[in-house]
């Protein structure tokens, strides 16, 4: 497949996602980087702005099958990963499967449900299998979960621990739409049901094709080290208690792969690293009190650090 051909595709896949959300581009394209790379994505929103409907859009653009877990505090692992019930006419055990059986989940207000249920997606998420009464079970390709927060209540819920963060490919939010977006989303309520009208413009093995492209693309050995730097500056920062792990500069190269494809290249460019590098990082790090009572956040030292890092100079392409 020609590198126009997969521009082409992705292009399909975008467009088709605006049909029902409007005004949120970047989202929807962060989102298939996340795809694309075989990462995760934590959304960070308040209730209302479309978070739901993105992902479902997501589902049906590749032709997969689309899962939701609500997460609550009474949930169980076993409510999502599957249980083992006894069949008393067969005399054995029969496997139900749970709702991370699938290849798109939404797992809706993660942050609502006990850390014990939480965990049971670590698994999942890192080596795309569960194990449930001893036995191994892989999960269906793809596999890509997005799960929600919302920032703005805190009382019964259970922060999400810095493991089961770093797990999370990509971090962003939604955001509010501008005027006369929002005059455009009331006018495809009243008229319109685009997602229930929406149908796959790629199938799931052309995703997988797609998947294996993203390796493919050029990581110069400049842009590495660019990447490596940034995450060394984030260990050392005078703000910063615990920086980026070697998994998050992992997570930033494979992330500006896959934008780097959907930007029609099979090149890694400068550019796609700072981009992608809140995204990517601002979930990683830990700040020390006393730059919290300084008025720091994540999004500050991150700009701070890309700022003070050298930028590669070498064409990364000849």
């Amino acid at each position: 497949m020609s590198y126009k051909q997969v521009n082409q595709k992705l292009e399909m896949v975008l467009g088709n996602i605006e049909k029902v959300i409007v005004g949120k581009r970047d989202i929807a394209e962060l989102s298939i980087v996340a795809l694309l790379s075989g990462g995760h994505v934590l959304l960070e929103d308040v209730p209302g702005v479309g978070k739901t409907v993105m992902v479902r859009a997501l589902a049906k653009s590749i032709g997969a099958s689309f899962k939701r877990i609500q997460f609550t505090p009474d949930l169980l692992p076993s409510d999502v990963t599957g249980v083992s019930i006894f069949n008393p006419k067969e005399q054995e055990f029969v496997f139900r499967p749970g709702p991370i059986m699938g290849h798109i989940i939404l797992a809706d207000e993660i942050n609502r449900t006990s850390p014990k249920t939480q965990s049971a997606l670590l698994e999942a998420m890192e080596e795309a299998s569960v194990t449930i009464d001893g036995i191994t079970r892989g999960l269906d390709k793809p596999f890509f979960v997005m799960a929600t927060q919302n920032p703005s209540e805190y009382e019964g819920t259970y922060p999400l621990p810095e493991a089961q963060l770093d797990r999370f490919l990509l971090k962003m939010n939604i955001g509010y739409p501008d005027v006369e977006e929002e005059i455009e989303v009331l006018h495809r309520a009243q008229y319109m049901a685009p997602l229930e009208e929406l149908e796959s413009v790629i199938t799931i093995d052309e995703l997988i094709s797609l998947q294996a492209e993203v390796k493919a693309v050029i990581v110069d050995d400049t842009i590495k080290r660019y990447i490596v730097e940034l995450a060394n500056q984030t260990r050392t920062h005078e703000g910063v208690y615990l920086g980026v792990s070697p998994r998050g500069s992992i997570a930033l190269m494979k992330a500006a792969q896959a934008y780097a494809l959907i930007q029609g290249r099979d090149y890694v460019l400068p550019d796609d690293v700072q981009y992608l590098v809140p995204f990517v990082f601002s979930h990683r790090l830990i700040l020390k009190p006393e730059a919290d009572y300084d008025g720091f956040d994540t999004g500050m030292v991150i700009h701070e650090i890309v700022a003070m890092t050298q930028v590669p100079v070498k064409r990364v392409v000849t």
